[in-house]
């Protein structure tokens, strides 16, 4: 048995109190460990915990008063991924999360096609010892994403408490998050609610799309905060639930795609013929999506303070912004 109690292993000991008594043996542990529920389930199944000297494996046994429980820490394994110094923008790091401002191009997390140079990478590079330990290795824990070319605030846990507070907060719509865009055309009316439930299209797996069935419930609420040269709109997007691709599918499903969008964006919109010819070239020559996450407020996971990021437009959007506007 590889995955059993060691002798070179932290090990720890709880002593069931009365009132603890009939809780299942993973949720008493849970109470006191600095851990995951669904952690300390792991390591009952894979043997790294005693009851009154006897190994047990159901993480749903029921625990009685005067009941001793051993669990031992395994050591954490270094993450199969590379270490690589890239550039971040933090606005906050402490102990159990850190807080970025993603540069467009920038992809959170290694897959086909981008197997470094990513977030992960990043994080691992920057953090070194201080990631603790999450599902038994050394690796920051994602907690929500952005396109690659999407920029804008982020957070990413440390531990594996951190990670499983701020994903539960997520789920349950506790988390306040906040983009700006610039899209085209003039939506009506200028503040409104777009729903549609969100799933994979069936003709091209890169894109999403708005489904009758077997897609995800999406609601995107908008606010337009100003006009364009009459044919773009600048506009404020607060996310009731956070599908794929989300505001990208309710904006080009309604007829107002994002600037610059390479998936979304497929035909050229009629409404290009109100621009000048150097501000048409402006608009759709914008290499990437002008979507911005501008916010984003959560309650900290172990402090339990009010946290909010608030980060301007980057450079490329803004000034585009601007030579709109002019």
């Amino acid at each position: 048995m590889s995955d059993s109690l060691t002798e070179d292993q932290p090990t720890f000991q709880l002593t069931v109190s009365l009132e603890e008594e009939r809780l299942r043996a993973d949720r008493f542990l849970a109470q006191h460990a600095d851990l995951s529920r669904t952690r300390i389930k792991t390591l009952i199944e894979q043997g790294f915990c005693l009851r009154n000297g006897q190994l047990i494996r159901d993480p749903s046994t029921t625990v009685k008063a005067g009941d001793v429980f051993e669990y031992t820490m395994p050591i954490v394994k270094d993450y199969a991924l590379e270490a690589q110094p890239i550039q971040l923008d933090i606005l906050h790091e402490d102990e159990d999360l850190i807080v970025i401002n993603k540069q467009a191009g920038l992809v959170v997390h290694p897959a086909p096609g981008n197997e470094d140079g990513t977030l992960v990478n990043a994080l691992l590079a920057h953090c070194k010892e201080s990631l603790l330990g999450i599902g038994g290795e050394k690796r920051p824990g994602i907690i929500h994403r952005l396109d690659k070319d999407t920029s804008g605030v982020m957070v990413i846990a440390k531990t594996e408490q951190a990670l499983a507070a701020l994903s539960a907060d997520f789920a349950a719509r506790r988390i306040e998050r906040l983009y700006h865009a610039l899209c085209w055309g003039l939506i009506v009316p200028a503040q409104g609610m777009i729903e549609g439930a969100i799933g994979r299209d069936p003709y091209d797996r890169k894109r999403m799309t708005i489904v009758n069935r077997g897609g995800k419930p999406a609601r995107t609420h908008y606010k337009t905060l100003g006009i364009l040269s009459n044919a773009i709109s600048f506009i404020q997007c607060k996310l009731e639930t956070g599908r794929t691709h989300q505001i990208r599918v309710h904006l080009s499903k309604n007829g107002h795609p994002l600037l610059g969008d390479p998936i979304y964006l497929k035909r050229i919109p009629a409404i290009v013929k109100s621009l000048s010819i150097e501000k048409k070239n402006m608009a759709l020559d914008f290499p990437r999506q002008a979507l911005h996450a501008t916010l984003l407020g959560f309650t900290h996971p172990r402090t339990k303070e009010k946290m909010r990021f608030e980060v301007p437009f980057p450079e490329d959007i803004q000034r585009l912004k601007w030579l709109l506007e002019t």
